[in-house]
C-alpha cells in the first residue's frame, strides 16, 4: 500500500510503507533524513477542510426508516412514566443489583474505571459475562408491556482496558502520530470484539477532543491538535466499533460534546475561551465525522463554554441547550442519544448529583448517576408531574435510547447467546497493536545516526519504565489512574525491556533502572526508558504556575540520564509520556530520542524499530510524526497555535526516519525559569498533590514523624499506625475523588509540604489569599488552626474555629485567608516550605479540596476577619 504524506493542506510527498508501517528494503536508501510530513492512510491526501459559518447538517449514514420509526412510538406509547425514567437511568454496578434493575425499570448500567464484577480487577471473561446476562435477564423481568434490554457501558478507550488479559493499544495521542484511519478503523473493530465478547454492548469511545494544551490531564486521550484530522479518525473509530451492528460490534460514543480539549490553562472541566469560529470549525470537527459514520451516542463534556467575543457565555455543557439540543441534534441532525457524565448534573447551578430539570431539559436523554440513581427517579419523576420537565421532552429522551437500542439489534437475545460470547481470544489483537506501536514513534533526534541499533551489541537498558507495563500503559489501565498496576496484572503484555531483550538476545541485555553501580565501559549503547507514570483526567493536570519541564517532576530520569551520559556512549532515550513536554535538557544529554507516548501493552514494538528489524515486505522504520507541537520553552503559553508557535522545538507534522544524520545541537535550557512567571495561582493541592509539594498526616507533636500520604486514591489511611489520630480517605467535593476526608481521633496535623521552600511575597504583594474548599461532616468543638510553615520554629496559624465549628451542612463552602493574616502574625513568607496544614483535636472531620495561593483574592479586605468562607 502507498500512503501519501501532507504537510498542512499545499504538499505531498510520495513514500512507499505498507500496512504494518515498513519501509520495503529496495526502497530504504532513498529514505530521507529530513522532517517527515504527516501521513494520510490509502494513497490519498486529506482535502482542505470545509470552513463552517453555522453549525452544518451532516448526513448519516442511517437511511431513514419508517418501520423502525414506528416500532419506537408503539414502544414508548406503550410504557408508564415510571419506565420512560428508568430507562433515562445509568447505574454503576457497584451499586446496584439486577433485582433492582426490574423493579426500576433501569436503562443502563455502566461500570466506571476500576470497577469489575465482585470487585475483582482479575476477573475473568465468564464472570463479565455472567453479570451481563443477569443484567440483562433483569431488564426482561420488569412488568412492562414491552420489555426493553439494559444496556451496559464501559470506559473501552484504549482496547477493553478494565479487563484482565486484554490487549491494550496505544493511547490515542500515540494512534494520532500514525496518521493512520485505516489503523484506528482496525483498533475500533478489535476493540468492539474484545468489548463484545465480555457481554457489553457499548463503549465510552472515541474521546474526539482536539486538545491545545499539554497541561490537560486527558492530553493523552486526544488524536492530535489538528481538528481534520480528528475529523477523519472520528469516521474511522466509530466504524470500526458499530459495523453493521452485528454480533461483534458495539455501540460508539463520541465524547466530550463539546470544546473540553479548549479550555483555559488546559485545565479539566474548566472554561473554554473560544470563539464560536473555532469551536464549529476546530472542536466540532471529531462530531461531524462521528456523525458521518452514524455514531448512536454523544456524551456530554464537564467543560464550560465561554464566547467572550460575542458576549455568550454557554456555562457547562450539561445544560448548554443550545449546544445539545440546538447545534447537536437540531442544526446537525443527530439521532441518537446524548448521556452525560460521572455525576456531572451536580455541577449545574440548582442540581445536584440527585436531580437536575435542566440538564434533561437542555437535552440530556440518559443520565450517568452512578451512586444517586434511585434519588434521581424520584426526583424526576415528581419534576415530570410538576411540570418542570415537559413529558414531551422525556418522550424525545426515551424515543432516542429506544432507537439506538433497536438499531444495536439488543431486543431478543441474552449477551450469552451472541456469536463471540465468552470467546477469551477475542481479548486478544497483539500483532495489531505492535503494529500500532511502530506506527506511533516518532524520532525526535538521531545524531550521528546512533539508530538502528545493530542486533549482537551489548546493550544496557536504564530508567523507571523500560520493565514497566504500568507505565507503558498509562491511565484507563484496568484502574481508573492506572494505578496500582504490575507487570503481573498484564499477563499478555510485553514490556519494551522485554522487547528488547527478544530483539538482541537476552545475553547482550543488562537492566539496571538506576545504573547505580554498573560499570559502564563494557557496553556499545545505552537505552533510557523514561517518562511520565500514570494518571487519568484531572489528576494529570499540570497546574498554570507549573512548568511543563518534565524533569521538575521527575528529577529520577534527569538523574539517570546524567549518570550514563558521563560514559560517552550512545545513549538513546525513548521518552513514555501521555503529552509533549519541555525536554531539552534531556535531549542534551541523548544521542537520539523517541516520543513512544503511551504504548500499552505490546512494548516489542518498540524494539522492532529501534532495531530496525525485518519483515516480509521489508526492514522497519519510524513513519510516526507529531500530532501536535512539542514545547521549546518551559511556559510556552497557553495554546497550540497562532504566535506560539515561536515557542515550539518541534512543529505537527514533525518526525525524522532512517537513515537520517541530522545533528540537532545543543539546546537551551532556562534553568533559572522554576515557575511560569505570569502565574497568579500556586497550586498546592488539585485532586493530588501539586509537585513539589507533598500531603501529610501527623500527631500534633511536631518532633514526631509524618506519613506521606501518598498518590493511592483507594488507600484509607489511619496514622500513627499504633494509635492513630487521624484517618484519611478519597471523596468527592468537586469532581471524582478531588478530595481528602480527614478524621481527627486525637490532636493532629493535615498539612501539604515542600522540600524546597517557597518565596510566597510577590503572591503577597499581589493581594494573595490562601484559599480552599471543605465540606465538614463533623463540625469541630475544639480549636482548629490553619497554619503556614517558614522553616524550624517558624509556624503561624490563624484560628478558624468559628468558621469549621459553625457549619455541618453537607455543603461545600470556600475558605479565604489572605496571606496578610499570616504575616501579621509573625510569618517569614520568604522561604514557606509549609503551605497549608490543619491542626486540630476531636470530634472534627472534614473534607478539603482545591487548596491554592490565587493572587488578588484578597483584595479590598483590608479591615475585615482574616478569614471568610462562602458557598460557591
Amino acid at each position: 500500500m502507498v500512503r501519501a504524506k501532507w504537510l498542512g493542506w499545499m504538499c505531498a510527498v510520495l513514500v512507499a510503507v505498507d500496512g504494518t508501517g515498513t519501509v520495503p528494503a529496495a526502497d530504504a536508501a532513498a529514505a530521507k533524513g529530513a522532517p517527515l510530513p504527516r501521513a494520510a492512510s490509502s494513497g490519498d491526501r486529506l482535502p482542505p477542510p470545509t470552513h463552517y459559518a453555522d453549525w452544518p447538517a451532516i448526513k448519516s449514514p442511517l437511511a431513514a426508516d419508517p418501520a423502525l420509526e414506528a416500532r419506537v412510538r408503539e414502544i414508548v406509547a406503550g410504557m408508564t412514566l415510571a419506565q420512560k425514567i428508568g430507562q433515562m437511568t445509568q447505574a454503576e454496578i457497584k451499586s446496584i443489583t439486577p433485582a433492582q434493575v426490574t423493579k426500576y425499570h433501569i436503562g443502563s448500567v455502566l461500570n466506571g474505571g476500576g470497577s469489575w464484577p465482585a470487585g475483582n480487577k482479575h476477573a475473568r471473561i465468564g464472570d463479565w459475562l455472567a453479570l451481563s446476562d443477569r443484567y440483562y435477564d433483569a431488564s426482561m423481568a420488569t412488568d412492562a408491556a414491552v420489555k426493553v434490554p439494559i444496556i451496559w457501558g464501559t470506559d473501552a478507550v484504549h482496547g477493553d482496558n478494565n479487563v484482565f488479559g486484554a490487549t491494550l493499544f496505544p493511547h490515542n495521542i500515540g494512534l494520532g502520530a500514525a496518521h493512520d484511519p485505516a489503523l484506528i478503523e482496525e483498533i475500533g473493530a478489535a476493540t468492539a470484539r474484545a468489548v463484545r465478547a465480555t457481554g457489553i454492548e457499548w463503549a465510552f469511545a472515541p474521546t474526539l477532543a482536539v486538545a491545545q494544551n499539554a497541561r490537560w490531564g486527558r492530553t493523552y486521550e486526544s488524536f492530535s491538535s489538528d481538528g481534520p484530522l480528528v475529523r477523519e479518525y472520528a469516521r474511522a473509530y466509530v466504524t470500526g466499533l458499530q459495523g453493521g451492528f452485528g454480533d461483534h460490534n458495539v455501540m460508539a460514543t463520541a465524547k466530550h460534546f463539546i470544546g473540553d480539549g479548549a479550555t483555559r490553562n488546559g485545565r479539566d472541566q474548566g472554561d473554554a475561551r473560544v470563539s464560536l469560529d473555532d469551536m464549529i470549525n476546530v472542536h466540532g470537527s471529531g462530531y461531524f465525522g462521528a456523525i458521518e459514520a452514524g455514531v448512536q451516542s454523544v456524551m456530554a463534556s464537564y467543560s464550560s463554554w465561554d464566547d467572550v467575543a460575542a458576549g455568550i457565555d454557554y456555562g457547562k455543557m450539561s445544560g448548554a441547550k443550545a449546544l445539545l439540543t440546538g447545534a447537536l441534534k437540531d442544526k446537525m441532525g443527530f439521532d441518537g442519544f446524548v448521556v452525560s457524565d460521572w455525576n456531572a448534573i451536580g455541577q449545574l447551578p440548582g442540581c445536584s448529583n440527585a436531580g437536575c430539570p435542566q440538564a434533561i431539559n437542555a437535552g440530556i436523554d440518559m443520565v450517568m448517576v452512578p451512586d444517586d440513581w434511585k434519588a434521581f427517579i424520584a426526583n424526576t419523576t415528581r419534576q415530570v408531574e410538576d411540570g418542570e420537565i415537559p413529558l414531551a421532552r422525556i418522550d424525545d429522551a426515551v424515543s432516542r435510547i429506544i432507537r439506538a437500542k433497536l438499531r444495536m439489534g439488543l431486543f431478543g437475545t441474552r449477551p450469552s447467546q451472541r456469536a463471540g460470547a465468552g470467546d477469551a481470544a477475542l481479548l486478544q489483537s497483539r500483532a495489531l497493536a505492535r503494529r500500532a506501536v511502530r506506527e506511533s514513534l516518532v524520532l525526535l533526534k538521531n545524531d550521528h545516526g546512533v539508530l538502528p541499533l545493530r542486533r549482537g551489541m551489548k546493550i544496557l537498558v536504564v530508567g523507571k519504565s523500560a520493565d514497566s507495563l504500568s507505565n507503558q500503559a498509562g491511565g484507563w489501565s484496568l484502574t481508573w489512574q492506572g494505578t496500582g498496576n504490575g507487570n503481573a496484572d498484564f499477563p499478555n503484555g510485553e514490556s519494551i525491556l522485554a522487547g528488547l531483550r527478544d530483539a538482541d538476545g537476552a545475553a547482550h541485555v543488562t537492566y539496571s533502572e538506576t545504573a547505580q553501580g554498573v560499570d559502564l565501559e563494557p557496553f556499545d549503547a545505552i537505552v533510557a526508558v523514561i517518562g511520565e507514570t500514570p494518571y487519568a483526567e484531572t489528576m494529570g493536570d499540570i497546574v498554570p504556575s507549573a512548568t511543563l519541564r518534565h524533569s521538575d517532576r521527575y528529577p529520577e530520569d534527569l538523574a539517570v540520564l546524567q549518570k550514563v551520559a558521563g560514559a560517552h556512549k550512545p545513549v538513546v532515550t525513548v521518552f513514555v509520556s501521555g503529552r509533549p513536554l519541555y525536554v531539552n535538557d534531556l535531549l542534551n544529554l541523548s544521542d537520539a530520542f523517541v516520543a513512544a507516548w503511551l504504548p500499552g501493552t505490546e512494548g516489542a514494538g518498540v524494539a522492532d524499530v529501534l532495531f530496525a528489524a525485518g519483515s516480509a515486505t521489508g526492514r522497519y522504520n519510524f513513519s510516526g510524526t507529531l500530532p501536535a507541537p512539542w514545547p521549546g520553552v518551559p511556559c510556552p503559553g497557553p495554546d497550540a497555535g497562532g504566535a506560539r508557535a515561536a515557542r515550539w522545538l518541534f512543529a505537527p507534522g514533525y518526525g525524522l526516519r532512517y537513515p537520517g544524520r541530522r545533528v540537532l545541537g545543543k539546546l537551551p535550557t532556562y534553568p533559572a525559569v522554576d515557575t511560569c512567571a505570569d502565574a497568579s495561582v500556586l497550586s498546592v493541592f488539585h485532586t493530588l498533590a501539586v509537585p513539589p509539594f507533598s500531603l501529610y498526616l501527623a500527631d500534633a507533636n511536631p518532633r514526631h514523624r509524618a506519613r506521606d500520604v501518598g498518590p493511592d486514591l483507594n488507600a484509607v489511611i489511619e496514622w500513627p499506625a499504633s494509635h492513630p489520630v487521624l484517618r484519611l480517605r478519597t471523596v468527592q467535593v468537586n469532581t471524582q475523588q478531588d478530595a481528602k476526608s480527614v478524621t481527627w481521633l486525637g490532636a493532629g496535623r493535615f498539612f501539604a509540604r515542600s522540600p524546597e521552600p517557597r518565596n510566597l511575597m510577590p503572591l503577597a504583594a499581589a493581594h494573595a489569599a490562601l484559599q480552599f474548599d471543605v465540606v465538614i461532616a463533623t463540625p469541630a468543638r475544639g480549636p482548629v488552626k490553619v497554619y503556614m510553615g517558614c522553616g524550624r520554629r517558624c509556624t503561624r496559624s490563624v484560628d478558624l474555629t468559628h468558621i469549621l465549628g459553625s457549619y455541618a451542612d453537607g455543603a461545600r463552602h470556600t475558605v479565604t485567608i489572605p496571606l496578610q493574616c499570616f504575616i501579621r502574625n509573625g510569618a517569614d513568607l520568604s522561604h514557606v516550605d509549609v503551605p497549608f496544614g490543619v491542626l486540630a483535636s476531636p470530634p472534627f472531620s472534614a473534607a478539603f479540596a482545591d487548596v491554592k495561593i490565587v493572587a488578588g483574592a484578597a483584595s479590598g479586605r483590608a479591615g475585615l476577619p482574616c478569614a471568610s468562607v462562602a458557598v460557591p
